[in-house]
């Protein structure tokens, strides 16, 4: 195959990213689109009746050649960015998003799958042909091919205008995270900064040619100074300036973005027939209604509250004890919960790094995925990379067939966005008889190595690196025929079962005796910090639940009502936050202008989600326990079930089938220590 007029590596089809030039993107997306726009009236052109295989088929293979160009730039822009593709970014997502309407809103497509879908009782189709053709039908009438023709042209413009907002809203935050520096040249104001931390923020800043430390907004940076650093002060300048990202009055700013994005998204439901944007997106979600969602999240708000408040009561008393703070700022809550954490478990994070280098974890979560899948990870040097920092994989089975080429890129850099991500570069399908294989990919931020020591995790980092490598491993052993149908393509309070579930392998002692061994001494963990570890895993439950709740509730604040009389984001927030508030309002700051996750990704309405999954997930290692953390029997259920089905039948009935029965929401409340 050919892309950008550069060829795939021909052994595994892989990208080839190193001959890739920026400036070959833009004619690439217009041949690409072209050439997609030839599939589409291949289609509809057709002088046959309209057939499950010449028309529904047909339209899921098109655009092949438009989807790996996207996957490739897209994830670049959020790995490897820079001015440039930045750029082509905003160039590049209205004529997509135009692209896309013009098939959604393609009357004589539509009439064909239309008529496929009016005769679905006649066709003998299984059980994924069924689920495909209701998902495209839906694709079109979600979109608005039901609407008189001045209605989907209001819907172009809303759908164009939304793709350069958001793209608009990321290049903001991206741009706050880079541009601010805290240079410390008085080595006082490291105090209790762990010694791998001052020295990543001295070489940070050799860097840049610079004398001192310099601590950034960057995880592995900003992390262990709140988490550590004694100087309050600092914490306080650092806490609010992660906490204002967007919300300076600014050419930065991200407020009117927001209100924006909000009020285009509830025009557009309204015009499709739905009463808010989170009526229109849970329809395709395992919650399916905006009231089930409430419901779930205040059902979860009332068990956590009083745990959450006894617990906040305890932390600011334990503040005022050792440091007479009289009132917990946010700025306070990881320092002193660190410390408390210390006093009650004798648990610090930094005894813990040594027995958790990187390339152990990584090893370690190949051993779990081969002790529970059958997996086979082997390091090639051969592919294409788009920075020298990503490591690459061949990944076969039990029979040494290749099961996935697989790419792991840890390290933060100045073009690559915060946080964790999992991400695809060609999906799993099986067309003309061949079982096409997928290109998985995750994306992290993690401390990188220094002069004197290797990259080290801390806990938290390793359950991150299990999570991506979970939503990887469903990437990975997807086995559908369909491509829209495959991997992570299932409902999004769905997606985060394989991610979530695999976290718990990293508080269990066998799984942890595997790969938690000293970098210096090869020791294994000891048994007792393995106890520590699983003893403290519930600390904090019911703040951690509540933050989160929070979270889901702020994002149905925006998308499950009418927002047109929202005018102050802050306000709006402030009153959102009210039944999950612990700690003082910090004025200057403001979450929504910096919420990635509903205001550029794809969980609007969504974010709800992460406990959703966490019940499952709760629920399904339940059973991993009762039969045994590695039992083959239950692995393969799970793999069968879940991991390889990806979004073939309704979650629900695959869960069911895997787990014998409905998820039930004690196994998370159990685990979480909120009931006995």
């Amino acid at each position: 195959m050919t892309i950008l007029n550069k060829t795939f590596d021909t052994q595994y089809n892989t990208a080839p990213f190193s001959k890739i030039k920026n400036e070959d993107f833009l004619p690439a997306f217009k041949i690409a689109i072209e050439n997609a726009k030839n599939e589409i009236d291949t289609i509809v052109n057709n002088t046959e009746l309209p057939t499950f295989k010449n028309t529904i088929e047909a339209l899921d293979f098109s655009g092949e050649e438009l989807d790996r160009i996207s996957s490739i730039f897209f994830n670049l822009n959020s790995a490897e960015t820079n001015d440039e593709i930045q750029k082509i970014a905003q160039k590049v997502s209205p004529i997509l998003s135009e692209f896309s309407n013009d098939i959604t809103l393609n009357e004589d497509l539509f009439k064909r799958v239309k008529a496929v879908y009016d005769s679905k009782s006649d066709l003998e189709l299984t059980t994924e042909q069924e689920t495909l053709l209701d998902k495209k039908y839906k694709s079109f009438s979600r979109n608005g091919a039901n609407l008189p023709e001045d209605k989907k042209e209001k819907l172009r413009a809303i759908d164009k205008e939304l793709s350069q907002l958001k793209l608009k809203f990321g290049e903001h935050i991206l741009a706050e995270t880079n541009k601010f520096e805290m240079l410390l040249t008085d080595e006082n104001d490291l105090s209790g900064l762990p010694e791998g931390a001052k020295e990543a923020a001295k070489q940070l800043a050799e860097s840049k040619g610079k004398d001192g430390w310099l601590i950034t907004l960057d995880y592995p940076s900003y992390i262990p100074f709140m988490t550590y650093a004694d100087n309050r002060e600092l914490r306080e300048k650092l806490s609010k300036a992660f906490g204002s990202k967007g919300f300076h009055n600014d050419d930065l700013d991200n407020q009117d973005i927001v209100l924006k994005i909000a009020n285009l998204r509830f025009e557009r439901a309204q015009l499709l027939g739905y009463n808010t944007h989170a009526h229109f997106v849970l329809e395709e979600r395992m919650a399916e209604t905006p009231e089930k969602v409430n419901a779930f999240l205040n059902e979860l708000l009332d068990k956590a509250k009083p745990a959450a408040q006894e617990e906040f009561e305890k932390l600011e008393a334990f503040a005022k004890e050792i440091d007479n703070i009289d009132r917990l700022q946010k700025w306070d809550s990881a320092y002193y919960s660190e410390k408390l954490k210390q006093k009650l478990f004798d648990l610090d994070d930094e005894k813990l790094k040594p027995y958790f280098k990187l390339e152990n974890v990584i090893n370690g979560a190949f051993t779990v995925a081969n002790k529970l899948f059958g997996l086979q990870f082997e390091e090639i040097n051969t592919i294409d990379k788009y920075h020298e920092d990503v490591l690459t994989y061949k990944v076969t089975d039990s029979e040494g067939e290749l099961v996935s080429i697989f790419y792991a890129d840890f390290f933060p850099r100045s073009g690559k966005r915060n946080g964790a991500w999992m991400t695809s570069y060609k999906p799993q399908m099986i067309k003309n008889g061949v079982n096409e294989r997928p290109h998985v990919s995750i994306v992290c931020n993690f401390t990188k190595p220094t002069k004197s020591k290797p990259s080290l995790l801390t806990f938290n980092e390793v359950t991150t690196l299990f999570h991506e490598f979970g939503h990887a491993l469903h990437g990975m052993l997807a086995n559908t025929t369909y491509p829209s149908l495959s991997g992570t393509s299932v409902y999004w309070d769905f997606v985060e079962l394989p991610s979530q579930v695999l976290e718990n392998w990293c508080y269990e002692e066998e799984s942890l005796k595997l790969f938690a061994t000293h970098y210096e001494t090869g020791e294994v963990i000891p048994m007792e910090l393995v106890e520590k570890i699983k003893a403290s895993a519930t600390f904090h439950e019911g703040m951690q639940t509540l933050r989160q709740l929070s979270f889901g509730m702020l994002d149905m604040s925006w998308h499950g009502i009418d927002p047109t009389a929202i005018t102050n984001v802050k306000a709006h927030e402030v009153e959102a936050f009210g039944a999950t508030k612990l700690y003082p309002d910090v004025e200057e700051n403001c979450m929504s202008t910096a919420f990635a996750h509903i205001f550029q990704g794809g969980y609007s309405s969504g974010y709800y989600s992460y406990k959703w999954a966490e019940v499952l997930d709760a629920d399904a290692f339940e059973y991993f326990k009762q039969e045994g953390i590695f039992n083959k029997t239950v692995a393969n259920k799970f793999k069968i079930f879940v991991l390889s089905q990806g979004g073939t039948e309704n979650p629900m009935t695959l869960y069911k089938k895997f787990r014998g029965q409905e998820p039930q929401p004690e196994a998370l409340l159990r685990r979480a220590g909120l009931i006995k």
